[in-house]
């Protein structure tokens, strides 16, 4: 059995998909730890990402059942989407990783702006920190007078932009890199899809062709 034939067609798409699932759960488990330190819902890339990430968890179910089977019509489906797919997290990866400090810091301060006091002290508190920027254009003496976060009382509270930017940072480089990785990863899926779909099994009738 030389590699290239149906059944090493098989296996290969199958264990691309089982690699699809793992980076899909990846991206999403990512992107929600990024979330969750306080990127807040300002940086719109961080949904784009869980959505890719959900989308692709789908997309390799559908190409495992496809493969499976060698169903005609999952795996023309699976390669349609799976590209489309692609050109999506292609796009997401290079804006993780070309946003900059700079463009962070302009989302966290639009994002702080619109907050309530409430939402401001429960993420002080959740972080360890008090106020987002000592700068001008935040209200930082404001934020620092109603800050009772725990470091309040030990007199060493950073930032809450510092502990922002350090978290959106990492969380931007790892979602950049990986999604731009295995991007060009789904190109050979679909390849190697559209290939194992033409290709005959050898347990059906001998006399059939695709």
């Amino acid at each position: 059995m030389v590699c290239g034939g149906f059944t090493c067609s098989k296996n290969a798409l199958c264990s691309l998909n089982v690699v699809y699932m793992l980076v899909g759960l990846l991206l999403i488990v990512v992107a929600a730890w990024g979330k969750g330190f306080g990127i807040v819902s300002s940086i719109h890339i961080i949904g784009g990402v869980i959505a890719v990430g959900f989308f692709l968890l789908l997309i390799s179910i559908v190409g495992l059942i496809g493969a499976v089977h060698h169903h005609q019509v999952m795996l023309f489906f699976y390669m349609v989407i799976l590209f489309i797919v692609f050109l999506f997290q292609f796009g997401v990866s290079c804006s993780c990783l070309a946003m900059n400090q700079g463009q962070q810091e302009k989302l966290l301060n639009s994002s702080w702006n619109i907050m309530s006091n409430e939402t401001r002290i429960s993420l002080e508190n959740k972080m360890d920190c008090c106020g987002l920027f000592n700068n001008t254009k935040t209200d930082f003496v404001s934020d620092l007078h109603l800050c009772d976060a725990p470091c309040v009382k030990k007199k060493s509270c950073l930032t809450c932009g510092e502990k922002m930017l350090q978290h959106s940072s990492e969380a931007l480089k790892i979602l950049g890199g990986v999604g731009l990785f295995f991007s060009f990863t789904e190109i050979l899926g679909v390849w190697l899809a559209m290939r194992y779909r033409n290709q005959k099994d050898p347990r059906a009738n001998p006399s059939a062709f695709l």
